[in-house]
């Protein structure tokens, strides 16, 4: 394995060097090439690639064109308007009231959304250096308010050949920065997996009235869909799932605990999708629960210090655990120093979500660099309600919510 340093946005860069190399498949992780289109350069050079096109990434690069399609094909979601000029949206603000949320338009590495309680977080002036370009430059020039929605959230991605859609397990993550999910959104503090508020049903209803829908619009417009769908769901009380948001990845940090558990070959699933054939493919998982709590720079989200030296990485393979590595470098005297905002993330098996949470977070002691910090709660929804049943009963309801949101094995289906 080799680390090799060209830019995730240098398009002709990474093409070259998939060329020279011979890759036989490239499965794209951020969002910013995908946005730029570096899924068409690959294919135009008759390259394997996973992942959208230019056209298809527009679900994740813009909230607007999102909250757009998302009204043409009747796609449940929150109620919204977009804005390009601050009076007009400060209007409106003024008319819907608070709790509301404020979106901007592009890329902003999940730090672009305001969740407003009352109206003078809303009309604070963060959202107007958006619209200025301050703050995410043309990321922000347009800005999308909606409705806040109240329920649960969760994490739900599918892989999509164009045709067929191969549900992976669920998760839920942790976007705020502080315990009790306080503090500004990041890209994401940790997640577990499965996500026992999707239940079976609630599986059924996201398949039918999102994912497909989502997967058949594009179509229809002209962008047909490949690559990971990540679908950001709000589940209410009734079991009614909207979309927050569409990423055209795999999450971070959702993917960690989920590839924990995942016993398929997911390289073998990309290869069957860039063929077109993932219905001939199921996708397999342990049934145990996974959790992954990320370890971040100090002063994130915010600005933070890099080239810091980390201290207590295992030197050991860990059974049923693994410290994933993100923000990070290797340095010429082979010391492991920081190079991003969330750095690592340590993550862990156990049988229910609190032995996971207590494996993770052992497995992380020793990790340390100055300013390093974490949540210390991840999975506090699941551990709840683990909590309100005895152990033994509480263990047969993950079982059963572990083959229903997640656990076991998913078929491909085709929606054609």
């Amino acid at each position: 394995m080799q680390n090799v340093a060209i830019g995730v946005t240098d398009i002709p860069a990474l093409l070259s060097f998939a060329q020279n190399e011979k890759i036989d498949l490239t499965i794209v992780g951020p969002e910013a090439p995908l946005v730029i289109g570096v899924v068409d350069a690959f294919r135009a050079a008759g390259l394997k690639i996973f992942g959208p096109t230019e056209g298809a990434a527009q679900l994740e690069g813009s909230k607007a064109f999102t909250k757009d399609f998302l009204a043409r094909h009747q796609i449940p979601t929150a109620e919204y308007q977009n804005f390009t000029e601050i009076e007009p949206a400060l209007a409106y603000l003024r008319e819907k009231g608070a709790p509301i949320v404020i979106k901007a338009d592009g890329l902003a590495a999940g730090k672009g959304v305001i969740v407003a309680m009352t109206l003078e977080e809303s009309r604070s002036r963060r959202f107007m250096t958006w619209l200025a370009g301050n703050a995410f430059g043309d990321a922000g020039h347009r800005i999308v308010i909606e409705e806040f929605l109240d329920g649960e959230e969760a994490s739900f991605i599918v892989m999509v050949d164009g045709e067929h859609v191969l549900p992976m397990a669920t998760s839920q993550d942790h976007k705020r920065v502080g315990n009790g999910d306080t503090g500004p959104n990041t890209g994401g503090m940790g997640a577990y997996s499965p996500a026992p508020v999707v239940t079976d049903e609630v599986h059924q209803r996201t398949m039918e009235r999102i994912i497909w829908p989502t997967v058949k619009g594009m179509a229809a417009e002209g962008n047909t869909y490949t690559g990971f769908l990540y679908a950001g769901l709000m589940i209410d009380k009734q079991g009614n799932p909207k979309v927050i948001e569409f990423n055209c990845r795999f999450g971070d940090p959702e993917t960690q605990p989920i590839m924990l558990r995942m016993k398929s070959d997911l390289v073998d699933l990309c290869l069957a999708a860039c063929d077109g054939k993932l219905d001939e493919k199921t996708s397999e998982w342990d049934e145990r629960a996974s959790l992954g709590v990320v370890i971040a720079a100090g002063g994130y989200p915010g600005s933070y210090s890099t080239g810091d030296e980390i201290h207590g990485l295992p030197l050991e393979e860990v059974a049923d655990g693994k410290v994933f590595h993100a923000g990070t470098k290797l340095a010429d005297d082979n010391r492991v120093l920081t190079s991003g905002g969330r750095v690592l993330c340590a993550t862990a098996l156990g049988h229910t979500v609190a032995e996971a949470q207590k494996r993770a977070y052992a497995l992380m002691t020793d990790i340390r660099w100055d300013g390093s910090f974490s949540r210390n709660d991840i999975g506090w929804r699941a551990i709840e309600r683990e909590t309100e049943l005895t152990a033994e009963f509480s263990q047969q309801r993950f079982a059963r919510n572990a083959q229903l949101a997640g656990g076991f094995r998913f078929v491909a289906a085709r929606f054609f």
